[in-house]
């Protein structure tokens, strides 16, 4: 009898610090399902590496040069379009919803937002390479907690705005739009557009990991 084994997933790995970079590259090689095939440092070595590779996920720190500003975010939308089936995992030191926000505006499928803080556990950081790698998405509970918190605010604002329209004397006049703060990536519509993307991380019986930091979707 023939045993057919599995082919790995083809991970290419981007981030500007080399400590980073190299403890990643350590814990994802002793990962028999992850073939790492490429470590980029920068956004031009890793479209060259994405374009000579075509690997099935790419992991991405979410700033490098040239600008430091949001490369890996960029890159995650070229690849909408152009290598839809490529899966991308963010990886941010910030937890402000802004950025999961620019990352799903456009979906949540293939796509994935972790803190680094997480890079340590080996499980959630396979766990998510291999969510992508399927069309699936995870998001850090911390980003999904600040975003609804976000919606919260926003909400007692509108809230304040209509009575204090109504104690002005302007019940008849149209109330204030929802959202008047501004995201990259978006506004009230794409915050209404990523919240809906993530109910079923929220909604009941949302699949944890063994930890319970991160959600998931399908």
């Amino acid at each position: 009898m023939t045993t057919v084994c599995a082919m790995p997933i083809r991970v290419v790995l981007a981030d500007d610090s080399f400590i980073v970079r190299e403890g990643v590259r350590e814990l994802l090689q002793s990962v028999e399902e992850i073939g790492l095939v490429a470590t980029c440092s920068d956004l031009d070595s890793l479209e060259a590496a994405i374009d000579r590779e075509h690997p099935d996920v790419v992991l991405t720190d979410i700033r490098m040069p040239p600008t430091n500003t949001d490369e890996g975010i960029r890159v995650a939308e070229v690849l909408r379009s152009s290598a839809p089936s490529i899966g991308v995992v963010v990886l941010s030191q910030f937890a402000d919803a802004e950025y999961a926000v620019a990352l799903l505006d456009k979906g949540a499928a293939g796509r994935a937002y972790l803190l680094k803080e997480r890079v340590s556990d080996l499980d959630q950081l396979v766990n998510a390479i291999r969510e992508v790698a399927r069309g699936g998405s995870v998001v850090d509970t911390r980003v999904i907690e600040n975003l609804i918190a976000e919606r919260s605010r926003n909400k007692r604002s509108h809230q304040r705005d209509l009575l204090q329209t109504r104690a002005d004397g302007g019940a008849s006049r149209s109330p204030p739009r929802e959202g008047n703060s501004h995201l990259s990536g978006g506004g009230a519509g794409t915050r209404k557009a990523v919240t809906s993307s993530l109910r079923p991380l929220t909604g009941a019986g949302p699949r944890r990991s063994a930890r319970g930091d991160v959600l998931r979707t399908e």
